[in-house]
């Protein structure tokens, strides 16, 4: 499996791991610049060498990936004998660099109505590195013509069509997915409120809306819903930054993606 493969497989499997290069080499050695491994957590792929180099990094790796570590760290490692190393002896005679760059979970984003504020708001989060979920029950709204401007996305796109029951797919999304629900129909939405509540594996759950629709709302989860006080407070509304009270949807998606990328910031790693 090439490098390219690994780390994507990573990112399927929502695994944090780190990506291992041979940055320099001086004298003789293994491998030559250039030369990658990647580190998972139970599991490898490629190799720089193996010996003490390889196993050092791999170790030194998967400490990284524990301690959430997000910045690249550089390993300088001599080749001689003199040299008392952790995982045996290795005299090639030469020196070299390594380059760990860790490869950590990227965040996802569910977004449950493509409408005229969803499909903004999915343009400004496709800018970003994140898994970003489109789902939406009226299939006109997740035409491929429709969807053409997410074409240059940053982020990997995934589109849902749930005619019936959207809040189906609430059980299949990633673990700690952020799910903003700004659906065409009320009744969707509290449709929606309700299974994101009973999905333990999800992140933050935002609605939009008014603070009379809330009030409806959260009467409804807390009685028919049989919720508690504490398990409704979950859900964030209005969601978006109050400071920013324009209403155009354009408007109403910056506000709503600056305030998601705040709480992505705020987050424990």
């Amino acid at each position: 499996m090439t490098w390219v493969a690994a780390v994507a497989r990573l990112r399927a499997r929502r695994e944090s791991g780190v990506l291992v290069t041979v940055t320099t080499v001086r004298g003789h050695a293994p491998r030559d610049a250039g030369a990658k491994l990647v580190v998972g957590q139970t599991e490898t792929w490629g190799s720089i060498g193996g010996g003490n180099v390889e196993a050092v990094s791999i170790d030194r790796a998967r400490e990284m990936s524990a301690a959430a570590k997000k910045e690249p760290e550089l390993l300088d490692f001599t080749l001689n004998d003199k040299v008392t190393n952790q995982h045996g002896v290795q005299c090639c005679g030469g020196t070299v660099s390594v380059l760990l760059e860790p490869l950590p979970v990227v965040r996802a984003v569910a977004i449950f109505g493509v409408g005229h504020v969803g499909l903004e708001l999915a343009r400004i989060l496709a800018r970003q590195d994140l898994d970003l979920h489109l789902i939406d029950s009226r299939s006109d709204i997740l035409t491929e013509d429709r969807l053409a401007v997410l074409a240059d996305a940053v982020a990997q796109v995934h589109v849902h069509h749930t005619p019936l029951l959207p809040e189906e797919v609430l059980a299949e999304l990633p673990p700690g997915t952020h799910v903003l629900v700004m659906t065409h129909d009320h009744a969707e939405d509290a449709a929606l409120c309700d299974a994101a509540l009973r999905t333990p594996h999800l992140g933050s759950v935002g609605l939009i809306g008014s603070a009379a629709k809330w009030v409806r709302f959260r009467k409804r989860l807390l009685t028919e819903g049989g919720h508690d006080e504490a398990t409704v407070n979950r859900i964030r509304t209005p969601i978006g930054m109050t400071e920013i009270t324009g209403k155009e949807p354009a408007t109403i998606a910056v506000s709503v993606a600056a305030d998601l990328l705040r709480t992505f910031e705020r987050a424990v790693p």
